[in-house]
């Protein structure tokens, strides 16, 4: 039996999760600090979700305007002339859309959220991940990578994702893996891995952890599974005749900084996305992009950086 002094020393070990509303037990608290991720089971209403899987055809359709967002493409489906919801792979800054943004605010998610990095809450990336049937080329899997390879600020502790299934999540239609305990490292150099059909945009990855002991991630529809930004992950090919739906934000508490990652390992996503921008018309640096994906969902803002 573990006794109290035993417990209250282990509580105050913790470094990647705060006891700020009572949401976590204490055994899911320690869960999240061994393996850097947490499924939160039917989390998110269907309802909500149906209405975001329909708004998200809508958009690859044309029926409704994309505005601020932005549409990613499978380059092997963009090859085979697929057209709609069979060639989108993501919509990308979702946090602005009269739809999408009922994710953002989620009291549901940011209950949890405020568990993790506290009630001052900015969601500083969103997106709608879609991944229609592989073509036999395996470009819609994702490599094992770091999510704090795209971001240019700080601490990573006060950064959490929010990954919530739209439907029903297998290993045969392209589930989340994860390297659990990878959250304790350091950021590690990513680049595009060498595969045989090409790599979609932005589709960095690590190299030498293809062996690593890796947990595949089943979930049902409204699962959410929040994790940490250095978890090394990644997700299979959609082997299936389906679609594999997630919506996903990633929250930072709003006293969080920016950092210059000019001449760091995050060199190279920083002139990719500079120059993604400048093609799009916008004359903006690596940390200007980040402000302009950033809002406060909830709490107040305690910092002019984010």
């Amino acid at each position: 039996m573990t006794t109290s002094g035993n417990i209250n020393n282990v509580v105050n070990e913790f470094q990647y999760s705060l006891n700020k509303n009572n949401k976590l037990t204490f055994e899911q608290r320690k869960f999240y600090e061994e393996n850097g991720f947490l499924i939160i089971r039917n989390l998110v209403k269907k309802e909500l979700l149906e209405q975001f899987r329909q708004h998200f055809v809508d958009i690859c359709e044309g029926r409704v305007a994309k505005g601020f967002m932005t549409l990613m493409k499978d380059i092997s489906l963009a090859k085979l002339g697929m057209v709609g919801e069979a060639l989108y792979n993501k919509v990308q800054d979702i946090l602005w859309d009269e739809v999408f943004e009922q994710y953002c605010f989620c009291p549901e998610v940011l209950e949890y959220v405020e568990s993790f990095i506290g009630c001052n809450i900015n969601v500083v990336h969103s997106m709608l991940i879609n991944k229609p049937p592989d073509p036999n080329t395996l470009t819609s899997r994702h490599p094992l990578h770091q999510d704090l390879h795209y971001f240019p600020f700080r601490p990573a502790n006060k950064i959490v994702a929010a990954w919530t299934a739209m439907e029903k999540v297998t290993t045969e239609n392209g589930c989340l893996i994860v390297l659990p305990g990878t959250h304790k490292g350091s950021l590690l150099k990513h680049d595009y891995p060498n595969w045989k059909n090409g790599v979609n945009k932005a589709y960095h990855g690590v190299k030498g952890y293809d062996d690593h002991p890796f947990v595949s991630l089943h979930m049902d529809k409204g699962d959410t599974v929040f994790f940490h930004p250095l978890l090394i992950h990644g997700s299979g090919p959609n082997l299936t005749k389906g679609f594999r739906k997630a919506i996903i934000c990633h929250f930072a508490s709003t006293d969080c900084y920016f950092i210059d990652v000019t001449g760091t390992i995050q060199e190279n996503i920083r002139k990719e996305v500079e120059e993604v921008a400048q093609k799009r018309g916008y004359n903006m640096n690596f940390i200007e992009v980040w402000k302009v994906r950033s809002r406060l969902v909830k709490g107040v803002d305690l910092s002019s950086s984010l």
